[in-house]
């Protein structure tokens, strides 16, 4: 089976590019740019520089790798930087995904689409895949729209939202939740932590694997995957400052509100992933497993 992954060199990526070669699928893995992935013991895959915004380009590398999988984990995922420069962040949430779409249609590919906990307005979480979206920022609202080209398009497909994805990068540098409060307060450096929001937050491997179970299942439709503990960020903090015996007194506890942001943000998300685990047999770690796995050298 050929399988094509946008967003290659990004977090979820590298990982999709080595767990989905490593199941014995031959890759085609595109990014911006130059690739900036590592070489896999196991995993062999072909890269190719894509321009997700480009329509003769999109259409070109689908017609000559004709997957029968595409993975549209590429995206504009920083809120306040949609928020900023709507016109970019609609190429390349929504007009982009259309490409995909229409390209995926030609050569009866399944899409598995790359979507959000911030498509929902955040009142009523942690949300079923049935709950009824209500964007309250650009990005969600971005997410959500194309997430309706999605199903409309002429093939199979499905839709897996996520929430707030923490792990290590395997090549290059990205913060994450986890490695923003370590390195801050490694460095003895005072932090604000929100405490008024509620996530499910997602390891990354998790994350990955799911979209290995939805193409081993031939799975359709919309999947909630998250991990299954319901924490606010400052308590994700609390847990990774006690798994490193760091100085919590250097964390201070605030509102959402004490941060001037051009996105709004959400208040409470998170995901009830029961379909994913009935349907699929996915099982996620907990938020501190999730650390350990990501510092196995750090024993306990």
């Amino acid at each position: 089976m050929n399988i094509l992954i946008t967003g290659a060199n990004g977090l979820l990526g590298q990982y999709l590019v080595r767990d989905l070669s490593k199941a014995g699928y031959t890759i085609t893995a595109t990014g911006r740019g130059h690739k900036r992935l590592p070489e896999y013991a196991e995993a062999h895959y072909t890269y190719i520089p894509l321009d997700i915004t480009n329509k003769a380009e999109v259409e070109q590398v689908v017609e000559a790798a004709r997957p029968d999988v595409i993975v549209h984990a590429a995206a504009m995922t920083q809120p306040d930087a949609c928020e900023l420069n709507k016109e970019e962040c609609r190429k390349t949430n929504v007009l982009a995904t259309s490409y995909l779409a229409a390209a995926a249609a030609k050569t009866g590919s399944t899409i598995i689409y790359l979507s959000t906990d911030f498509v929902f307005d955040g009142k009523e979480g942690p949300y079923k895949e049935d709950d009824i979206p209500a964007p309250v920022n650009y990005y969600g609202a971005s997410k959500l729209e194309a997430e309706e080209i999605i199903k409309q398009s002429n093939t199979r497909w499905a839709i897996v939202r996520t929430v707030l994805v923490y792990g290590n990068i395997l090549s290059g540098t990205r913060s994450n939740v986890v490695t923003w409060v370590k390195d801050n307060l490694e460095q003895r450096k005072n932090i604000k932590v929100v405490d008024d929001q509620i996530r499910t937050p997602t390891y990354v491997e998790d994350l990955s694997k799911s979209i290995l179970l939805i193409i081993q299942h031939n799975a359709e439709g919309i999947y909630h995957i998250s991990g299954k503990e319901v924490l606010t960020p400052y308590q994700m903090a609390v847990q990774v400052a006690d798994y490193f015996s760091l100085d919590k007194a250097l964390m201070e506890k605030v509102n959402a509100a004490t941060f001037s942001q051009p996105a709004q943000r959400p208040l409470k998300t998170g995901f009830v992933i029961t379909k994913a685990e009935k349907e699929l047999g996915f099982a996620p770690v907990g938020f501190t497993e999730g650390i350990r796995r990501m510092f196995p050298q750090i024993t306990h």
